[in-house]
């Protein structure tokens, strides 16, 4: 690993907090209407590419040791982005119905940009949160997610997909030629229904019924019904369809980067149900240095699967060949995962490399590409 650069504090924690500009922009784009609509994905998405065509890669990174004090700056983004997104998705609603310069169509396309906000900033630091050991993080972890109505993630992505990452009973791992409008939805219900298994095998476990109090499918319940009744509270039956609308585009965004994390990547089944151990060769990496800013280095997705509960500015590059590379950062790659034929150009080669350095002694490869359903939690 390339490592040891010490923090520096606010500046070098700076362009971690480019985010916040936003929900400025979503705001004004409100205000406009028009062609504005369009600055929130054009921002989120194509100016993070254009600038990693101007600062390139980095391979840096802080010296894994470095302690908690010197990552204040990095925390407090992190702990601030959860009440500025509740802010300005019932912010932008209130504003939206309390005024009548926008049509129909309009604030469709305004709150395609809040759910390009909620998915592309606030998933990512969801994912941050819900990995956090402490309540409060979780907590926090748990309200980005049940403002995008997918709070059981939390569930399925620390309880199954770490866990069975690269094999047929994480539904997330995509497989090889599987195209992503497929996979989305194969992996809505699976990913909901090996979460609801998870939790009730745990629950088994310590001998009580999945309907027990402390099962946290009632709290995510609790949360998402909340968000629900406050976006009626706004915006009556519009502002519940407007803030559903915006989580299902949220949804599709964090699916699609789920797709490209882990496509084609699969580990050695050993026999009698076991597989090799997870290894940084089983994630895609990326180390654009714009897109790793705007989504606090989870293109470093390789030493997270490593080391799940190191913060993100701690999280390191690997050195080439011990994990995959992707060509381009991801909001290329999740715009060629939408076109299936520019897709399988680009990663089939590479998938299939992968599997001849990695594993030249594995001639049948049809158990890892079949589009197989999750194996129960416990079988």
């Amino acid at each position: 690993m390339i490592s040891g650069i010490r923090s520096n504090g606010f500046i070098q924690a700076l362009p971690f907090w480019g985010s916040l500009f936003l929900p400025v922009l979503l705001f004004w784009a409100a205000s406009v209407g028009g062609w504005a609509l369009l600055i929130v994905p054009l921002a989120a998405w194509h100016l993070a590419t254009l600038l990693d065509t101007v600062l390139g890669q980095s391979s840096a990174a802080l010296d894994p040791d470095t302690p908690d004090s010197g990552l204040i700056w990095y925390d407090l983004i992190l702990w601030l982005w959860p009440p500025i997104q509740v802010a300005t998705l019932f912010g932008v609603l209130a504003y939206v119905t309390a005024t009548d310069h926008l049509s129909t169509l309009g604030q469709i396309g305004l709150f395609f940009g809040v759910g390009v906000l909620t998915g592309t900033i606030g998933m990512p630091y969801a994912h941050e949160l819900i990995h956090r050991t402490d309540r409060t993080s979780r907590w926090l972890g748990d309200l980005l997610l049940a403002t995008v109505f997918y709070s059981h993630f939390r569930t399925e992505h620390l309880m199954v997909h770490h866990r069975h990452v690269g094999t047929p009973r994480d539904a997330v791992t995509a497989r090889y030629n599987e195209h992503f409008h497929a996979y989305f939805f194969r992996v809505i219900p699976q990913s909901f229904q090996s979460a609801l298994r998870a939790e009730a095998a745990q629950l088994a476990r310590k001998g009580l019924p999945a309907t027990h109090r402390s099962n946290p499918f009632w709290r995510y319940a609790g949360l998402q019904a909340a968000v629900l009744i406050t976006a009626f509270g706004i915006g009556g039956w519009v502002g519940v369809s407007l803030v559903l609308f915006q989580g299902l585009v949220a949804i599709w965004q964090l699916e699609l980067v789920n797709y490209v994390e882990h496509y084609g990547l699969t580990r050695k089944h050993l026999g009698d149900g076991r597989y090799e151990p997870v290894a940084p060769r089983h994630s895609w990496n990326a180390n654009h240095r714009a897109t790793n800013w705007l989504l606090i280095n989870l293109q470093r997705h390789s030493d997270h699967h490593a080391k799940p509960a190191r913060p993100f500015p701690l999280l390191q590059p690997h050195v080439p060949g011990t994990a995959p590379e992707l060509p381009y950062g991801y909001p290329i790659m999740t715009l060629a995962a939408l076109i299936p034929p520019v897709w399988r150009r680009t990663m089939n080669p590479r998938v299939r490399a992968w599997r001849a350095h990695h594993y030249p002694e594995v001639t049948d490869w049809r158990p890892y590409t079949r589009h197989a359903t999750p194996i129960p939690e416990g079988a």
